[in-house]
C-alpha cells in the first residue's frame, strides 16, 4: 500500500488535533489535574499535568501504527482492501480524536462532562465498524481474529456476516440506552453489550469451524 499525501494528510491532521488542543490549553493548566473518574462522575485520581502529554499523542501512534500494518501483512490482503481500508482508518482516526478531546477538556473543565456521551460515540463507532465487518478479507490486523476464521475463509465470511449485524445492533442499544437511562445504567448497559459483541463471534466462529470438517 503506497503512502499518499493526499490520503494521509487528512488522518495526520485529525489525528493531531489533541495534541495542539492539550498546547493550546497547556499555559491554563494547573500544576495537578483530575485524571480519573468513578462511575459516579467523582475525581479519585489527581497527577501531574505532564502525564497529559501521552494522552495527546496516542492518536498520532494510532496512525502511525495504521500506517504501518498493511507493511507487516505477509499475505497483503489489506492492500485488496482498498478505499475501505481507508475509510476504516478514517472513522477510527476520528472516534479516537473525540475520545481524546473530550478527556482533556474534561480536565481543563475539572469535571466529567456527561459521560452518556462519550458512550454514544462509541455506540455509532461500532454501527459503523459493524457495517463493515463483511467487507474485511481474511487478514491478521483487523476483524474477528481467531484461529477458527484465519483458517478456513468460508468461517471467517459467516463469523463476520454474523458478527456485523450483532455489532450494529449492540452500538443502537448502546445509544438509546444512553437517551433513556441515566449514566450508571447507560454504563453499566454498555459493559454487559460489548462484551456479548465481542465474546459471541469468537464463540461463533469455534462452532462453525467445529461443526463443519470437511470445510476445515
Amino acid at each position: 500500500m503506497k503512502f499518499k499525501l493526499q490520503k494521509e494528510l487528512p488522518l495526520f491532521l485529525i489525528s493531531i488535533l489533541p495534541a495542539l488542543f492539550l498546547v493550546y490549553i497547556w499555559n491554563d493548566l494547573p500544576g495537578r489535574v483530575p485524571l480519573h473518574w468513578d462511575i459516579n462522575g467523582e475525581v479519585n485520581r489527581f497527577g501531574n499535568k505532564n502525564e497529559l502529554i501521552f494522552i495527546g499523542i496516542i492518536p498520532i501512534f494510532i496512525y502511525a501504527l495504521f500506517l504501518v500494518i498493511p507493511l507487516m501483512d505477509p499475505k497483503k490482503r489489506l492492500d485488496s482492501m482498498g478505499n475501505k481500508y481507508l475509510t476504516i482508518r478514517l472513522v477510527s482516526a476520528l472516534f479516537v480524536t473525540v475520545i481524546f478531546l473530550f478527556v482533556i477538556y474534561s480536565v481543563k473543565e475539572q469535571s466529567l462532562i456527561n459521560p452518556n456521551y462519550l458512550l454514544m460515540i462509541i455506540g455509532a463507532f461500532f454501527v459503523f465498524l459493524g457495517n463493515y465487518f463483511k467487507t474485511i478479507k481474511p487478514n491478521y490486523f483487523v476483524g474477528i481474529r481467531t484461529p477458527w476464521t484465519l483458517e478456513n475463509e468460508t468461517v471467517w465470511k459467516t463469523t463476520h456476516r454474523f458478527a456485523g449485524k450483532l455489532w450494529v445492533a449492540g452500538g443502537l442499544v448502546v445509544i438509546v440506552c444512553c437517551l433513556i437511562f441515566n449514566e450508571k445504567i447507560a454504563l453499566n448497559i454498555f459493559f454487559v453489550v460489548t462484551a456479548i459483541i465481542c465474546l459471541i463471534p469468537v464463540i461463533h466462529s469455534y462452532l462453525l469451524f467445529r461443526n463443519n470438517p470437511q470445510q476445515a
